[in-house]
């Protein structure tokens, strides 16, 4: 009886605490573990506020854990706050001699010049396992909980009452209550559940007084095909049919469309043959896809590396497209932003598919001359990452897809600082406006060419706007979105550089202490008052003369 009388108290106080944890309400709910995302939780703990993140997939860190080692820097003085601290942890794993098994520190190169980690206060380049090393130090030196493999709930995720994101619900039923919300997706769904305005895809030119957005073809000369590369799937017969990927139709100069920059996969690859894994063909191969590859590399052009490979300390890569047939899967991604779990799972496959025979067909087919072969058979997926997923980044690499419409909208013109300046600055922007490639399509003389790539920067560093990361206040009162920001096609270009979405993910945390604090909508915020808090934390917001 005593024993049964102990069961029956331990199951009561089990049952207790499940419906606590079930029922409690948090400060901050973030959902996604990207890396704005574990950047927002780490500053809520630091500002005493309670946090939970809630991540749809079982990847933390983003691009950043995964694959994406060669940050996309821009300007480093305007990198601050705990950003900045990101990169000089990634500092100090480095000086662990301990960490560097494939290689001699003095081996690995950075701009042609052997590594001095005594330059800097940070390090800037990085294996995938050095970035998780350091947000997983982050969450456990904060006690961070982190749920993964949580869907929201995209018919009836999100419950509102007066304005304001009460609960969300997850497809598993789980739900989580919080005073503030923040959507650290790339994709922004808890934003579009919860009523947001949002829109994706390019704008016209005419929208925001533009000049780089829109449908492309003047701007094309980066990652072109030369001249002479047909088309058709019989080559010299329209009849035929085009090539798989290929439009016939452009849309006009300057217009907008639905259509996204291409994604790929930033592929961690090396060349140690003892970590080394050879690319096997994949089931799903279909050659078709890479005819255009052939033709290009049988039409002539001179040989250049068919994927650019970013040199990462230990003989690793961060892997990314490079010329007019790379890593980039051109024209397969339009239905991402707005589409369901199933067909984003379905696209992400299709880029797999297309990555691993991509690298099969440049180290085996027979097409491929055979001193090119040579060359891309010293290169497999390294052993020692991301294990648990066969070796291969489970992350691709979202460049975009939907952005927040919100009463503040940057633009290109803000990139430029034409005529207009952002007058509540909460980190800054720094990078060149750079699209990657919307659409393959045949031009007036019967040859394929790339469209959409817009690569303009020249710009000093600019300051992104605090309105751009708050919804419209009639839609919601106590969310942020510091990744699907609102701005153009062109600005977002700019802004998409994995250390902004740090910076803003921190001054996104910031703010909602302060709403917490205030009991005010975000955007009733006093900025004064917020980048008093930012410049205690060392957040950039202005570029040092």
């Amino acid at each position: 009886m005593k024993n049964f009388s102990l069961f029956l108290l331990i199951i009561l106080t089990l049952c207790s605490l499940n419906s606590c944890l079930k029922n409690k309400a948090y400060d901050v709910v973030i959902y996604g573990a990207t890396s704005a995302g574990i950047i927002a939780a780490v500053e809520t703990a630091r500002s005493g506020k309670t946090v939970i993140i809630i991540n749809p997939n079982d990847h933390i860190g983003g691009l950043t854990t995964g694959g994406l080692g060669s940050t996309d820097i821009g300007n480093k003085k305007v990198i601050g706050g705990i950003s900045r601290e990101f990169y000089q942890r990634i500092k100090k794993y480095y000086e662990n001699p301990d960490n560097w098994k494939w290689q001699k520190p003095s081996e690995y190169l950075v701009h042609g010049e052997p590594l001095d980690l005594t330059k800097e206060d940070a390090f800037w380049y990085f294996e995938p396992s050095a970035a998780m090393s350091v947000y997983q130090d982050f969450i456990n030196e904060y006690r961070i909980p982190i749920l993964t493999a949580e869907r929201l709930d995209l018919e009836k995720g999100v419950t509102k009452a007066d304005g304001k994101i009460t609960e969300i619900t997850m497809e598993s039923g789980k739900s989580f209550k919080g005073k503030m919300f923040i959507d650290a997706t790339y994709e922004g769904d808890l934003m579009a559940v919860a009523g947001v305005s949002y829109t994706y895809g390019r704008e016209s030119n005419s929208q925001y007084n533009e000049t780089l957005n829109g449908v492309q073809t003047q701007r094309g000369k980066y990652h072109q095909f030369p001249d002479g590369i047909d088309p058709y799937m019989e080559p010299g017969n329209p009849e035929s049919g085009l090539l798989p990927n290929v439009n016939k139709d452009t849309g006009e100069e300057g217009t907008g469309d639905k259509r996204i920059q291409a994604y790929n996969f930033r592929m961690c690859l090396t060349d140690i043959p003892e970590n080394r894994i050879d690319v096997e063909k994949p089931e799903n191969y279909n050659e078709s896809e890479y005819e255009l590859l052939f033709r290009y590399i049988e039409n002539g052009d001179p040989y250049r590396a068919l994927y650019a490979r970013g040199m990462m300390p230990n003989r690793k890569t961060d892997a990314n497209n490079g010329g007019p047939f790379s890593t980039d899967f051109i024209g397969k991604n339009y239905d991402y932003p707005d589409g369901d779990y199933a067909k984003r799972e379905k696209i992400i496959a299709e880029h797999k598919d297309y990555h691993l025979g991509l690298l099969w067909t440049l180290a085996n087919h027979p097409r491929i001359p055979e001193k090119y072969r040579n060359e891309y058979k010293k290169w497999g997926l390294a052993k020692d990452e991301y294990v648990s997923y066969g070796n291969f980044t489970p992350q691709i690499y979202v460049r975009e897809a939907r952005r927040m419409v919100s009463d503040y909208v940057m633009t290109e013109l803000h990139c430029r600082q034409a005529g207009v300046s952002a007058e509540q600055s909460i980190g800054m922007g720094a990078y060149t406006m750079d699209s990657h490639h919307v659409q393959r399509y045949v031009n007036d003389e019967g040859w394929v060419k790339n469209e959409g790539d817009v690569e303009v920067g020249g710009f000093k560093p600019y300051p992104i706007d605090y309105r751009s990361i708050v919804p419209k206040k009639n839609e919601c009162g106590n969310l942020f979105v510091p990744v699907c920001l609102s701005s153009t096609h062109m600005a977002f270009g700019s802004i998409r550089m994995e250390p902004v979405f740090m910076v803003l993910g921190q001054s996104a945390a910031l703010a909602a202490c302060l709403a917490i604090d205030e009991k005010i909508p975000v955007q009733d915020i006093d900025y004064e008052v917020l980048k008093t808090i930012l410049l205690e934390k060392d957040v950039i917001l202005k570029y040092p003369d």
